[in-house]
């Protein structure tokens, strides 16, 4: 009698005890091949740095019980078409509990479709374009505050708090500086304190800008701003370098972040002005140093002060949510659009789609590290002006 009322017992206690050990299913895909796969690699890398804080800290708190977490990973190969079937595949085929975000902007829109068909929240990270704010509120939001035109309006008041009167412009023919620019061009004649000396594109594929960079070396402007991506950067900056285009304030726009740069050019990265809004030198958000401290730990690097950050922003953000309301999409929704959150960029929180407490900032290296130098409210360190390149 006692063995059957132990049996019992038992029986009514193992589904409880089953459900609490199950693991939590999180899904991504991301490139790890392709052309796309070298900049991803730092978003990739705050990810996996996640996935061991979950481990040591003996899974995720949802709803306030420990669940081991079991991560379903895909490759994009770089291909922003395949992401849709990929995420729809996430959702219908391998059941996930919770989905991050995959890396770059358009990566970031093929998506939306798929979440609002199947009403799936989703907290993106490595995604800037004025467009976001046509995206429907409801299953995607955005940590980052480094929107086009936020960016150029801001660029403008900081160059003409650093006295700049003459600009050159160099913009590569890709979908972020161009928007760029075109909220740029209207912002300086507006301003109507500066004259654009130089006004130069080129397409992705250049493998040269040497004719550019003499017009520019020619016209000795105030600022040149480099319009570019990771590859390009690295192209510009060292013939830069090599035909001795030296200006006092020099914004190299995506790239300088990423850990190879420093590795390229060390102390000539000094002086480089870029976008981003993150830095653990900033001590009133008290959870940026740790991250920086953790991750360079586990990868004997530098985290990227733009994608690595917001990818662990996006995390927070949604860990937080799935701590307070558990997994139902519904509550998860509402907690995600109206809460405000703590990370390592400070208090995030979201009107419609768009973080909306986080600045539009900049960043320039100095002494090999990333400062924040605009907007005064956020700085980290003054702004320095560009030193001459050496050869060295």
């Amino acid at each position: 009698m006692k063995r059957l009322l132990l049996a019992a017992i038992l029986a009514a206690a193992l589904p409880h005890l089953a459900w609490a050990e199950d693991p939590i299913k999180i899904g991504y895909a991301i490139s790890k091949t392709g052309p796309f796969a070298p900049a991803a690699q730092t978003q990739l890398n705050a990810y996996q740095l996640w996935a061991d804080k979950v481990a040591a800290e003996g899974g995720i708190d949802v709803g306030g019980v420990k669940r081991p977490v079991q991560f379903v990973v895909y490759d994009d190969q770089s291909d922003f078409g395949k992401e849709p079937a990929i995420y729809e595949k996430l959702i219908t085929s391998d059941k996930v509990d919770l989905l991050l975000a995959p890396w770059g902007t358009p990566f970031h829109f093929s998506i939306v479709g798929i979440l609002e068909k199947y009403h799936f929240p989703v907290v993106g990270n490595s995604a800037a374009s004025t467009t976001i704010r046509d995206v429907k509120p409801g299953n995607i939001w955005f940590t980052t505050s480094a929107i086009p035109d936020h960016l150029a309006s801001e660029l403008v008041k900081m160059m003409k708090s650093a006295g700049v009167k003459t600009v050159a412009i160099n913009t590569l023919q890709l979908p972020f500086s161009q928007e760029f620019k075109k909220f740029l061009m209207p912002a300086i004649e507006k301003d109507g304190g500066f004259k654009v000396v130089v006004n130069e594109e080129y397409a992705p594929d250049t493998k040269d800008m040497t004719a550019t960079l003499t017009k520019i070396k020619q016209a000795a402007p105030d600022a040149i701003l480099s319009l570019s991506y990771p590859p390009d950067s690295v192209l510009f900056m060292k013939q830069e370098r090599e035909l001795g285009v030296n200006s006092p304030f020099q914004l190299v726009l995506i790239g300088p972040t990423d850990n190879f740069f420093s590795k390229i050019f060390g102390s000539n990265l000094d002086g480089i002005i870029t976008m981003g809004h993150w830095s653990p030198a900033q001590a009133k958000w008290p959870k940026a140093k740790p991250f920086y401290d953790a991750y360079f730990k586990k990868f004997n690097e530098p985290p990227d002060y733009l994608d690595s950050a917001l990818a662990w922003m996006s995390i927070e953000v949604l860990e937080q949510a799935v701590k307070k309301v558990g997994l139902d999409k519904d509550k998860l929704r509402q907690e995600i659009a109206t809460d405000t959150f703590d990370t390592i960029n400070g208090p995030v929180k979201f009107n419609g789609v768009e973080n909306v407490t986080t600045p539009t900032m900049y960043l320039q290296f100095q002494k090999g590290e990333a400062q924040i130098i605009w907007p005064a409210s956020e700085e980290t360190a003054k702004v320095i002006k560009k030193p001459a390149w050496s050869q060295n």
